[in-house]
């Protein structure tokens, strides 16, 4: 019998309010540690050997991306944004913070869902929310697209890159966040700017992650 979720009282119980280091005029409700919660999904879902829940965690990329276009909100200011693989939302949230004209938060999990709608109320913010997988559809109606921490691995990373310079080439303006990802195609990348973001330890191999914003 299939369980049902109800994935927003999931996140509520699971998560404190908290503001990224990067951002602090960002409250998110995020984990304290990865290795609890990553438990806790497993079981509620009944499924071992899920993915991290990324959703839980202000990752670098998100932090320095976010950071980024609240420093130069003219970047996605009067303009239709895509935050794919939102998360928690965190690039979202920031994006319509900087004024942007409409903010579609795109991501598979409906954990992340419902964390990026939830964190989209405590920061009174409108943005809209799909659990659709964006990749490979059209980008046509988008301005901006936002990229956060995503090429972490090297079929995703392809098919990323692939959809995303097609949909650079349709006119959409791309900036990526990426501490440094191995799949990262950085060859066909603009370097903007760099940050040292603070992480959790738990995800990360440091506690600091130098972090870059790069545009397609």
């Amino acid at each position: 019998m299939l369980k049902l979720v109800d994935h927003s009282d999931f996140v509520r119980q699971n998560t404190s309010l908290l503001a990224p280091p990067l951002v602090p005029e960002v409250r998110l409700l995020l984990a304290h540690e990865a290795v609890p919660i990553w438990q806790k999904t497993e079981e509620e879902l009944g499924e071992i050997g899920l993915p991290p829940p990324f959703w839980a965690f202000a990752w670098a990329g998100g932090q320095a991306l976010s950071r980024y276009v609240l420093d130069h909100a003219h970047l996605v200011s009067g303009k239709r944004v895509l935050d794919l693989a939102t998360g928690s939302g965190l690039v979202a949230i920031a994006a319509k913070k900087a004024g942007a004209k409409s903010v579609l938060a795109a991501d598979i999990d409906l954990f992340a869902c419902a964390a990026a709608r939830l964190n989209a109320h405590m920061n009174d913010v409108a943005i809209a929310i799909t659990d659709e997988d964006l990749i490979g559809a059209s980008a046509q109606g988008f301005d901006v697209i936002l990229v956060g921490d995503l090429f972490y691995e090297k079929a995703l990373a392809e098919r990323l890159h692939a959809w995303l310079s097609h949909a650079k080439q349709s006119g959409a303006e791309v900036l990526i966040g990426d501490p440094g990802r191995l799949y990262l195609p950085k060859s066909s990348l603009t370097h903007v700017i760099d940050y040292n973001v603070p992480v959790t330890r738990d995800l990360e191999d440091a506690e600091i992650k130098r972090t870059a914003v790069w545009r397609l």
